[in-house]
């Protein structure tokens, strides 16, 4: 019998895998598709590398898990181009978030960035471990009787709560900014894919900004397969396993284990174990996609899109949709199960980092386009009619259009149902508690069974943390085990 078995090879079903390895458990890792990876998988289309999913990675360089990990040390370079991401506007130059914090403030004319992100950016890493916590126990306030140096941690721990705290009030208030400023944060809120009208907008681009002006925005070496790659190496070093081409649909597609950890969507484990849930059987069968998803379209450019403010190009992301208003009536639209004319896209030129990413001449250039999830438009004229809105004559650059509508984004990865990329609805209570309204968000019901994929906090994103606050439960729940170490280790402890 095998000790544990993860469904999905995702960033979080590799990080529960590795987690579990190194702690000296028999580890099988079963992915439907031919080549590991999930969102981290990187393909060669005519010379050129094509990242399948997501191709810039801001909290791979600042999430608790791969910190720990040290990618670095394992050989993953993470390249960081000038500015994180830029947002063009109709008839002026654009809006850029620069990696430099002072530069960027100075650049809007506004105190409003600079007073909401200074305070952030001076915490980052206690924020982004706040953030990616399993988020059930939230330091709020000092306990009776705390003195000395009870009182100093306590005090370190409550110092990014209220960072956050007062970095929301100031998002809340982000119209107020001036109309380059909200169009800036309005770009990188949009991630969230949420209404606009939802606090989750604000809080996902309250922490995006934070990392664009503290850890930045990398792009990976190689491609996201890199991660991917480091952490298979560290899973096969423990003695893990991984078997491609192995869909789970029934039990029976199971081998015997110990503990079971699922990196897929909370219905497909309400599909495969029914019952044996009890009461949260109904709970993850009717969790529902987010409100809004995404259709993707990758284009081959012959040299440069010819951005009419140049500076665009310096960004490795680039946010298309105009003004604050204009980007959420956008969202409005798609949230309300209408395809907008005019959709927010979010444009991913990897070059911009990585200039080994050109090759003769050409590059990839990654793009989505939000829509109401499921919707089968083609989404290629849209996104293209959004790049020479602010590129004119963009066309003539592209030699090659490749467009997959939301409802068929499921064909490269089965959690993408309908073009959720984000595991699920993200509203207040998806922030710490998803897929729904749970204690432990992470146990299913069913003895030894845990969800590890993005629908549990803290959410979307190449971060690991759910893989490890997944693992983490299964090791003391199943084994009686505490949390391994994650550094790279010369001699890898044996397999149990």
């Amino acid at each position: 019998m095998t000790d544990v078995v993860v469904v999905g090879s995702g960033p979080g079903g590799l990080a529960a895998a590795v987690t579990c390895a190194r702690a000296g458990l028999d580890v099988l890792v079963l992915e439907a598709e031919p080549e590991p990876g999930g969102g981290m998988r990187t393909e060669n289309v005519e010379g050129l590398d094509v990242d399948v999913c997501s191709a810039v990675h801001p909290l791979a360089l600042a999430s608790p898990f791969f910190r720990a990990f040290d990618l670095a040390a394992r050989g993953v370079e993470l390249a960081l181009p000038e500015a994180s991401f830029a947002h063009p506007l109709d008839h002026e130059d654009a809006v850029i978030a620069w990696h430099d914090l002072e530069r960027t403030a100075a650049e809007l004319e506004t105190p409003g960035w600079l007073r909401t992100f200074a305070p952030l950016v001076a915490r980052a890493d206690a924020v982004v471990e706040l953030a990616m916590s399993d988020h059930r126990e939230l330091p709020l306030a000092m306990p009776d009787g705390a003195e000395g140096e009870e009182r100093m941690a306590i005090r370190a721990m409550l110092a990014p709560t209220l960072a956050l705290a007062r970095g929301m009030v100031g998002a809340l208030a982000s119209r107020r900014w001036g109309p380059r400023a909200d169009a800036l944060f309005s770009g990188v809120v949009a991630h969230a894919t949420s209404s606009p009208r939802s606090l989750a907008w604000s809080a996902g681009g309250l922490l995006l900004a934070t990392l664009a002006h503290s850890a930045g925005w990398p792009v990976p070496v190689g491609g996201s397969r890199a991660i991917a790659d480091a952490l298979l190496a560290d899973l096969a070093a423990h003695g893990g396993r991984v078997e491609t081409g192995r869909g789970v649909h029934s039990l029976a597609d199971l081998p015997a284990a110990k503990a079971f950890l699922w990196d897929t969507s909370p219905a497909k484990v309400a599909q495969v174990y029914g019952s044996r849930l009890g009461a949260r059987e109904g709970v993850l069968g009717r969790t529902g996609p987010g409100t809004i998803g995404a259709a993707t379209v990758e284009l081959t450019i012959d040299g440069e899109i010819p951005w009419a403010d140049p500076r665009v190009a310096r960004a490795g992301t680039v946010h298309l949709g105009g003004s604050g208003p204009r980007v959420r009536r956008a969202e409005r639209i798609a949230a309300a199960g209408f395809n907008p004319r005019r959709p927010y896209v979010l444009l991913v030129d990897p070059a911009a980092a990585v200039p080994g990413r050109v090759v003769g001449g050409q590059r990839h250039i990654g793009a989505y386009a939000h829509v109401p999830v499921g919707s089968g438009l083609d989404p290629a004229e849209a996104v293209l009619e959004q790049i020479e809105r602010f590129a004119p004559d963009a066309r003539d650059v592209v030699v090659d259009v490749r467009s997959t509508p939301a409802s068929e984004l499921s064909r490269h990865n089965a959690n993408l149902v309908g073009g959720d990329i984000a595991g699920g609805a993200f509203g207040l209570l998806g922030l710490v508690s998803r897929p729904t309204v749970l204690r432990d968000p992470y146990v299913t019901g069913a003895p030894g069974v845990y969800l590890c994929s993005s629908s549990v906090p803290p959410g979307p994103g190449v971060h690991g943390m759910t893989g490890w606050h997944a693992a983490r439960r299964a090791l003391g729940d199943v084994f009686h085990l505490p949390p391994p170490p994650l550094h790279p280790t010369p001699t890898p402890h044996p397999p149990k």
